[in-house]
């Protein structure tokens, strides 16, 4: 009998063992899925991928290094976004044209003269591949190179396959002013809240579906799904090594606030870039931390603590260059991820702003334009120096909000 039992609970065992190891497999980025399920949509086809260094497979092989070992298929382009096909130039950085020192693939640079693949760049491509982890914000330009891709692949009359990914800070949180249409810019290339909720594939069906690539422009697009996706988890429930995005999203915790505290980029604040921690360090000279904290305190925010510091912010090479108070001893806080479900990044940043401008009047200063294209609309600028809350602010854009909510409703895949 006790030999009988002992079996059974292997048994047991083995079986439970088993289901969990299928379960922890059963996730695959929509690249996994092009190669086993969906290659026949790029056999042999000449292909161009618009890259960088997030595209690997669950095996952690790069995309490109993977087709560039496949007989079947050619790759005759690759086209880099902001940061570039490796992922190691600073933010702004202006990227040439070369070629992949890997593959000897030639590389054209979506971040230099030219955002958009041109005719030239294209005349050699029979599909195209767009294969870029997102963030999660509007103003992340990853996304604008994505609307580029799609616009062009339609123009040219060329198959888009769009191969999908989470979004890395979960797609349930819509949050954030939409953009308002005089603020188009490349930070802001659609009418999108600054937290959209979406993947990279979701939003390519939103830009062709809304008619934002042009009124009469039909795009042969393909979206290669994830499979088994959760959009209620983040990043590290698909995936446990953290790619940097670029080189200032050096954690999954500074993806998750970023959506907030990259508006202090329009502001005279530092945003922690030149330290270990960007966008989870806040701060500046003029700045009282124990002031700052305390009127953060007051508002009850979820999800979140403040740790006080003082911090100087620093050159450092393939990061950034000349950060704000480059060398200068500034004094703020580091932000504390408690409770990530609970915490509002939008909401949290907007706040964050209107008491660095309740605290310090006199010193605090707006970038007008750099802060109204990451806000995506004017007033909440105007509204801050009226002197109006916070609070109060995040009520005002809560109309357009969930219109847009509404419609995205029509593009979600998961």
């Amino acid at each position: 009998m006790r030999i009988i039992s002992i079996l059974i609970f292997s048994l047991i065992l083995n079986v439970s063992f088993k289901c969990q190891l299928q379960t922890e497999i059963t996730f695959r980025f929509g690249a996994d899925q092009l190669l086993s399920e969906n290659f026949n949509l790029i056999k042999n086809k000449k292909l161009g991928i618009a890259t960088n260094h997030t595209a690997v497979l669950s095996n952690g092989v790069h995309l490109v290094d993977t087709l560039h070992s496949i007989k079947e298929v050619e790759i005759t382009a690759l086209f880099g976004p902001e940061h570039g096909i490796r992922g190691d130039n600073s933010a702004g950085d202006i990227i040439d044209d070369g070629v992949d020192s890997k593959t000897g693939i030639p590389i054209y640079s979506l971040y230099g003269k030219e955002r958009k693949p041109t005719k030239e760049m294209l005349k050699d491509i029979e599909v195209l591949i767009f294969d870029i982890q997102d963030v999660g914000a509007r103003f992340y330009t990853y996304i604008s190179t994505l609307f580029y891709v799609v616009q062009a692949a339609a123009e040219n009359n060329i198959p888009l396959i769009v191969l999908d990914r989470p979004n890395p800070i979960n797609g349930i949180y819509v949050d954030g002013p939409v953009r308002n249409p005089e603020l188009n810019s490349f930070v802001g290339i659609a009418p999108l809240p600054i937290t959209h909720g979406m993947t990279i594939g979701e939003l390519a069906k939103y830009f062709v579906g809304e008619k934002l690539i042009g009124d009469n422009l039909g795009a042969d697009l393909t979206i290669i799904k994830m499979n088994n996706c959760d959009r209620n988890l983040f990043y590290d429930s698909f995936q446990s090594s953290w790619i940097k995005p670029s080189p200032n999203i050096p954690s999954l915790d500074a993806a998750i606030v970023y959506p907030g505290t990259c508006l202090i980029e329009g502001t005279n604040i530092s945003e922690g870039r030149g330290t270990d921690d960007p966008f989870l360090t806040i701060g500046a000279p003029f700045v009282n931390s124990n002031e700052l904290a305390k009127e953060l305190g007051k508002q009850n925010f979820n999800g979140v603590t403040f740790e006080l510091i003082t911090f100087k912010p620093i050159e450092i090479p393939g990061v950034v260059s000349n950060p704000k108070y480059k060398n200068e001893m500034c004094n703020g806080i580091r932000i504390k991820i408690t409770d990530r479900a609970k915490f509002e990044s939008v909401k949290f940043g907007i706040k964050l702003i209107a008491s660095l401008y309740k605290l310090y009047p006199n010193e605090f200063k707006f970038r007008d334009d750099s802060f109204d294209r990451l806000a995506g609309d004017k007033s909440v600028r105007q509204k801050i120096i009226e002197g109006i809350s916070g609070e109060e602010i995040i009520k005002s854009y809560q109309n357009e909000l969930n219109g847009f909510k509404e419609i995205r409703k029509k593009y979600l895949l998961y």
